[in-house]
């Protein structure tokens, strides 16, 4: 949750006007910073049911793995991502993948501590 807050701030910031002192592909800011919503929203779903945690983890990875797909597409045509941004976006798949096979494995572990006796 802390980490989609900081992305909000800090793309938010940049969508104001502030200059981050590098080259910027506006539409991947535009949702990295809605992401940050979401990244909260998932964190706030996580606490609260882990069932519902699990399935906003997942519809957060297969939409984070769509857009690294995008943009690396991207940067081998030259519309402008940087390199640094598709490095990015793969490391947020990739804790997206950590945080979804979490949520699995404790989803697993409480079932089968339900049904032991």
């Amino acid at each position: 949750m802390v980490f989609g807050l900081a992305t909000v701030v800090a793309g938010g910031r940049v969508l104001a006007g502030a200059d981050p002192g590098y080259g910027v592909f506006r539409p991947l800011l535009i949702y990295n910073t809605a992401m940050g919503a979401a990244y909260v929203a998932a964190g706030l779903a996580m606490w609260r049911s882990l069932p519902l945690g699990r399935k906003a983890a997942a519809l957060i990875f297969v939409v984070n793995v769509v857009v690294l797909c995008a943009i690396t597409l991207g940067h081998s045509r030259g519309w402008g991502v940087a390199v640094e941004s598709v490095a990015a976006m793969g490391f947020r798949t990739l804790v997206w993948l950590v945080l979804l096979l979490l949520l699995v494995w404790l989803g697993a572990r409480s079932r089968a501590e339900r049904l032991s006796p």
